[in-house]
């Protein structure tokens, strides 16, 4: 689903637990139930299944993601 789909409040949580952490790549496994919000897992291996999180952006998906590890390496290159 797209993000401008999802819930605030789940963005917000998913955001909070992630910053705990780092600034990484992670998977968020949330449960919503009414306006009730639980973060079950944070997985810092998460999958990336094709068909389920590219539903939404397709390849794009796959590009953004490389496009931001190519970032972060020329960044850290500069340093």
């Amino acid at each position: 689903m797209p993000t401008y789909e999802v819930p605030r409040n789940v963005i917000q949580a998913a955001l909070n637990s992630t910053r705990l952490i780092g600034n990484g790549l992670y998977g968020v496994d949330i449960k919503q139930s009414g306006n009730r919000v639980a973060v079950i897992e944070v997985n810092d291996n998460p999958s990336i299944d094709s068909g389920v999180e590219d539903k939404f952006l397709g390849g794009e998906l796959y590009t953004l993601v490389m496009q931001e590890f190519l970032s972060r390496m020329e960044e850290n290159r500069r340093r």
